[in-house]
C-alpha cells in the first residue's frame, strides 16, 4: 500500500458530514439550557455510559494502548483488574450522594459547603484540565495523521483546525444529546477499526500465531511490585493509578458528573457507570491485542519498518503507520475515521462541559445570566466556538512536553484530576473541613504532583537507566494522599470557620 487513497478520504469525509448533520438535527430542540447541557435529565442510561467511555478514551488512549504494548509490554493492561473496585466505590459511595442534587455544574456543590473561593478553585482546575486535555489529544491526532498521510509535521496546524472545527460545530449546535449519540457512533467505529487491524494480521499469519507466548526482548521488565519508585510500571502500581484516576474522574470531573445528571436517578446513573466499566474492559483488551498483533507483524516483516522508525523508541507511531500503509483501500479510511472519532468524542464532550461550567459558575453566578432561555442557549453556543479556538491555539504548545503518549498524558492531564476530586472529598465527606485547610491541602498536593511528574527535570534522571527518580504511575496516588492528609490536619488545627459552618451536604 502507498498510504491513504481518495476512497479512504471519502469515507472520512462522509463520517464528518454525518456528525455535522446530527448536530443540526438536535439543534432544533435546544430551547433551554437544561436540555442543552443535561438532556433534561432523561437520557438513556446505557447511551450515557457508552458516551462516558468514548469521552474518556480519546485518540490518546486509542494510540497509546497499542503503542504501550508494542514498546513496553502488556503489564499496563493489568490496570483493568482495578475496575470492579472502582465500580463499587463510585456506584455505591459517590453516586448516591451526587444524585441527591440536580445541578448543571458539579462545582455548585463546593460553594454550598466550602464557600465561593473553593468553588472557583474547582472551576479553574477543571478549565485548565480540560483545555490542556483537548489541546493534547488534538495535537496527537494531528501528529498521527501526518504519519498516515506521509506529510511533514508542518501540516499539524491544518489538521488541528479541521478536527476542532467539525467537533465544535456539531457539539455547539446539538448540545449533550448530539454529543451522546455521536459518541455511540464513534465507539462502534473505533472498536470496529481495532478489530479490523487484528483481522488483517490474523489473515497475514494464517491464524493466531501472532499472539505472544514468551516475553519479548524489547519489553521492559515490569514486576508485580517494586520498592524502587523509579520503576516505570508495576502491576500493583498500574492498578492503583487507574483506581485513583477513575474514582477521581467520576467524582470531580464535570465531564462525568454532567452525564450522571443527564440520567433519571442514582440507579440509572449506576447503570450508566456499569456500562462504562464494561466497555472500558472490552475495548482496552482489544487494543492490547492490536499491540500484540502489530508487534508480531513487524517482527515477521522487518522490511516494512521505515528506516527512521524503531519498534521500541517509536512504538506510538507503529499503529498509525500500519493503518496508512498495510490496510486495504477503504479499510484504512474506516480506521482513520475511528481515530477522528476518538478525538471528536473527547473534544465535543470537553467543549460541552466547559461551556456548562463557564455559563453556570461564572456568567450565571456573577449576575451575567441572559434574560431568556433562548439567549442563554445562544451564549452557550458562542462560548463553545470560543473554547474551540482556544484549544486549537493550545495544541501548538503541548508538543514540547517530553515522553511517549502515556507519559505525556500523565504529566499533564492526570496530574490535575486527583486535585479536583479532593475538593469534593472534603466538601461531601469530611464534616470538619474548612476552606483554608482545603486550600493548604490542595497546594501541598499540587506541589507533590508537579514534583513527581517532572522529577527527571527537577532532580535529574538516572545515568544508567535514563529513568526519572519517581515513575509517572505514582503521580495520582501519592499526590492525593498528601492532599487529603494535609488538608484534614490543617482543617482540624484551624477548626470550622464561619464559611464552613453550614451542614455537611454529604
Amino acid at each position: 500500500m502507498c498510504g491513504l487513497t481518495w476512497i479512504d478520504w471519502t469515507i472520512v469525509a462522509i463520517y464528518a458530514a454525518s456528525t455535522l448533520a446530527l448536530g443540526w438535527y438536535f439543534s432544533r430542540r435546544q430551547n433551554d439550557t437544561s436540555e442543552y447541557f443535561v438532556g433534561s435529565g432523561s437520557m438513556n442510561s446505557v447511551l450515557v455510559g457508552v458516551s462516558l467511555f468514548a469521552t474518556l478514551l480519546s485518540t490518546i488512549s486509542y494510540l497509546s494502548m497499542p503503542g504501550e504494548v508494542v514498546g513496553k509490554g502488556p503489564v499496563y493492561m493489568t490496570n483493568l483488574l482495578a475496575l470492579p473496585f472502582v465500580f463499587l466505590v463510585v456506584g455505591y459511595v459517590l453516586l448516591p450522594v451526587y444524585m441527591r442534587y440536580r445541578v448543571t455544574s458539579a462545582y455548585e456543590l463546593l460553594e454550598t459547603r466550602l464557600g465561593l473561593s473553593v468553588r472557583m478553585l474547582g472551576v479553574a482546575m477543571f478549565l485548565s484540565l480540560r483545555l490542556v486535555w483537548m489541546s493534547l489529544l488534538v495535537y496527537l491526532t494531528a501528529k498521527a495523521l501526518t504519519v498516515m498521510i506521509g506529510v511533514g509535521e508542518s501540516w499539524v496546524p491544518a489538521i488541528v483546525l479541521i478536527t476542532g472545527l467539525v467537533s465544535v460545530t456539531y457539539a455547539s449546535l446539538g448540545g449533550l444529546r448530539a454529543v451522546v449519540i455521536t459518541d455511540l457512533m464513534q465507539t462502534l467505529l473505533l472498536f470496529s477499526g481495532a478489530v479490523l487491524v487484528i483481522a488483517m494480521v490474523t489473515v497475514d499469519f494464517g491464524g493466531f500465531g501472532w499472539f505472544p507466548t514468551t516475553w519479548q526482548d524489547n519489553w521492559d521488565t515490569q514486576p508485580l511490585f517494586s520498592f524502587d519508585p523509579s520503576t516505570r510500571v508495576t502491576v500493583l502500581g498500574a492498578m492503583l493509578t487507574v483506581f485513583v484516576w477513575q474514582v477521581c474522574t467520576a467524582g470531580g470531573d464535570q465531564v462525568s458528573v454532567q452525564r450522571f445528571m443527564a440520567t433519571k436517578d442514582a440507579a440509572a446513573a449506576r447503570r450508566s457507570f456499569a456500562t462504562q466499566m464494561i466497555v472500558s474492559t472490552i475495548v482496552p483488551i482489544t487494543l492490547c491485542l492490536v499491540g500484540f498483533a502489530l508487534l508480531a507483524f513487524f517482527q515477521s516483516h522487518p522490511e516494512f519498518i521505515p528506516p527512521q522508525m524503531d519498534l521500541k523508541k517509536d512504538a506510538d507511531k507503529i499503529f498509525p503507520h500500519f493503518i496508512a500503509f498495510h490496510l486495504p483501500i477503504g479499510v484504512s479510511g474506516l480506521v482513520v475515521s475511528a481515530m477522528f472519532a476518538a478525538a471528536m468524542s473527547s473534544i465535543d464532550s470537553g467543549v460541552n462541559s466547559i461551556t456548562a461550567v463557564v455559563t453556570t459558575d461564572i456568567l450565571d453566578r456573577f449576575g451575567m445570566k441572559p434574560s431568556t432561555e433562548r439567549q442563554h442557549v445562544f451564549v452557550a453556543r458562542s462560548l463553545a466556538f470560543g473554547i474551540g479556538a482556544t484549544v486549537v491555539v493550545g495544541s501548538m504548545f503541548v508538543g514540547q512536553i517530553p515522553g511517549n503518549i502515556t507519559e505525556v498524558t500523565n504529566k499533564t492531564v492526570n496530574l490535575m484530576v486527583p486535585m479536583i476530586f479532593s475538593l469534593f472529598f472534603f466538601a461531601l465527606f469530611v464534616p470538619s473541613s474548612n476552606p483554608i485547610g482545603v486550600w493548604i491541602g490542595w497546594a501541598c498536593g499540587m506541589t507533590t504532583a508537579s514534583l513527581i511528574a517532572f522529577s527527571g527535570q527537577v532532580f535529574g534522571v538516572d545515568e544508567v537507566t535514563g529513568l526519572p527518580p519517581i515513575s509517572f504511575q505514582w503521580i495520582g496516588p501519592i499526590s492525593l494522599i498528601v492532599n487529603i492528609v494535609v488538608g484534614f490536619v490543617a482543617s482540624h488545627l484551624l477548626g470550622n470557620s464561619e464559611a464552613s459552618a453550614s451542614k455537611n451536604i454529604g
